[in-house]
């Protein structure tokens, strides 16, 4: 792996969490620079996606004993709308982790509402795989 790979892991993560940051734009510059392999660009990106989903779910997760504190930056309000909205759809809401704005919260949430870890694994790694796919095959064909 060399450094445009790794780069784009971190990016990857990076975006996946709370900072605004975007990946697509390193997944379509590392495809069109055509140095790799389009599977090596894939599995990085939806790896490094994956793993900083995975943080904001142990943010969720561990995190929520803190909500009462002042600096805390969710309010009540916001984070029962949040949940309420999410067990409105359910954990299958996690195959849209992907999507801007949103999908940051709905990891956090899955977190803080105990959605098994294997189980949320498997639907954001869907979602933000074939939210790769998609991207790569559409600049690629």
């Amino acid at each position: 792996m060399d450094v445009g790979l790794i780069s784009l892991f971190f990016g990857a993560l990076l975006a996946a969490t709370v900072l605004p940051f975007s990946s697509e734009a390193m997944v379509a510059a590392a495809a069109m620079a055509g140095e790799w392999p389009t599977w090596s660009i894939w599995l990085t990106a939806t790896v490094g996606n994956v793993l900083g989903a995975q943080i904001n779910w142990f943010l969720g997760r561990y995190c929520m004993r803190f909500h009462s504190r002042r600096w805390f930056p969710i309010t009540p309000e916001q984070m029962t709308v949040a949940k309420n909205r999410f067990q409105r759809w359910g954990q299958w809401s996690l195959l849209f982790s992907w999507v801007p704005v949103i999908g940051d919260p709905l990891t956090f949430i899955a977190g803080s509402l105990g959605v098994s870890f294997a189980s949320f694994t498997m639907l954001v790694a869907i979602g933000k795989g074939g939210r790769y796919w998609v991207l790569l095959y559409l600049l690629l064909d």
